[in-house]
């Protein structure tokens, strides 16, 4: 079962929330939500909040605990650009853009997915054979 969540609009560039979601990405919740903890970026909470928030989701929702819990997809985009003017020399504008970006989350259970390999490994193995002498 997979678990969306999304954070719209956040006051920051793709550029500078991409490093910090690439070190998240595949981990388990708990492990993320400690690499968030210690890092050094100012983006670390509101990307720590969207992975509680995906976390309630599927604990509310699909009745999943935290513990099975791995992060699927991270993908930062590039949100609306607000346009602000600074005033330059003889008269001229100079214009200041204000980048913004779309975080969108996937989380997906680890031990169904463990499940369904132990599953597929039964099936696919040889019948084994005990010879007595």
């Amino acid at each position: 079962m997979d678990v969306f969540a999304e954070l719209k609009t956040i006051r920051t560039s793709t550029r500078k929330m991409k490093p910090l979601i690439d070190q998240i990405r595949g981990k388990r919740v708990e492990d993320a939500l400690v690499i968030l903890q210690f890092a050094g970026q100012k983006n670390k909470t509101p990307l720590a909040k969207l992975v509680k928030s995906a976390v309630a989701n599927a604990e509310h929702n699909f009745h999943i605990s935290a513990g099975n819990l791995k992060i699927k997809s991270i993908v930062a985009e590039q949100g609306p650009t607000l346009k602000r003017f600074q005033p330059r020399a003889f008269g001229r504008a100079y214009e200041i853009r204000k980048r913004t970006c779309s975080v969108k989350l996937t989380l997906t259970e680890i031990m169904r997915a463990a499940k369904k390999e132990v599953k597929e490994k039964t099936e696919d193995a040889p019948a084994i054979a005990t010879y007595t002498s």
